[in-house]
């Protein structure tokens, strides 16, 4: 599913003495199957943009396409667009609600006009889908579960919409790392093994670099820099810090080796990046 984002702003209580402006004439687009990770410190805008993907608030002035359908005319059928565009919110385990792990999941696809047939395949698919054993936990009351087992729950019940994109916002906030590796994990077998585009909110630097496929930043409700995670992180690792952003740790490691002395290089973002390049250095200090 691809996104056309047009010269969109959106004011929080426009026409009002407090009004601010939330989103700030953005333009930018989203290629059908990709995988794009959205960051930005509290306030720029991010989750309001998140909002606007699915008609869940409207812009003040601006244009959204999805696919072909444009979200913003007044006259378009959102509820078309709702099914196609499946959004797991911070914290979805307080969303949950049913008795079982079964019903929960199912809850989205029962109001879709389908078979119990179909529902009940699709309860299985995305159980199998986000790791859970459909036999070990259908009939498991979801409150009983851990944070990572509660998180899992609620996206399985958002991938039995069966959406074309997924967006998911901060899925590991207040996770042990733990849990947050097994989500990661997770949201990145769903991408490969789907043909879902996923938008990914998170201000987890190193996993944004190691899973996401294009990174947008977001400052003050502008688009700062949009490309491929070596592009953002190597080429502007001085102006997210500026703007109150973290860069992923093997970069800071290899940019604060450099400044001690060591020759190498500071195009990483990997463990195994930037062990060649230590290795490397050391072997030629030996051969001197």
């Amino acid at each position: 599913m691809s996104i056309i984002i047009k010269n969109l702003t959106y004011i929080y209580d426009e026409g009002m003495p407090f009004a601010s402006k939330a989103l700030d004439n953005i333009s930018f687009e989203i290629k059908d199957r990709d995988f794009v990770g959205l960051i930005g410190h509290t306030g720029s805008g991010k989750s309001t943009l998140i909002q606007h993907l699915n008609g869940l608030i409207k812009p003040s002035s601006g244009e959204i396409y999805i696919n072909e359908f444009n979200i913003t005319d007044q006259n378009q059928n959102l509820t078309e667009i709702r099914k196609r565009v499946g959004i797991v919110f911070q914290y979805p385990e307080y969303q949950l609600f049913e008795e079982t792990v079964e019903k929960d999941i199912a809850f989205g696809p029962s109001n879709l006009d389908l078979s119990d047939e179909e529902i009940a395949i699709r309860v299985k698919d995305s159980m199998k889908a986000v790791g859970l054993d459909y036999e070990e936990y259908k009939d498991k009351s979801p409150f009983d579960l851990s944070g990572g087992q509660k998180r899992r729950v609620a996206i399985a019940g958002v991938i039995a919409m069966k959406p074309e994109l997924l967006i998911l916002d901060e899925p590991t906030a207040g996770l042990d790392p733990g849990g947050r590796d097994e989500i990661f994990d997770l949201i990145k077998k769903l991408h490969e093994e789907s043909n879902m585009t996923i938008i990914l909110s998170s201000h987890s630097m190193d996993d944004m670099a190691k899973i996401a496929k294009t990174i947008i930043v977001m400052n003050h409700g502008k688009i700062e820099f949009m490309g491929t995670p070596r592009e953002i992180f190597n080429n502007h690792a001085t102006r997210l810090k500026e703007i109150g952003l973290d860069i992923p740790q093997v970069l800071e490691l290899a940019i604060k080796l450099k400044d001690k002395g060591f020759d190498i290089k500071t195009d990483v973002l990997t463990i195994d990046e930037i062990k060649s390049e230590i290795l490397n250095f050391m072997k030629g200090r030996k051969k001197c």
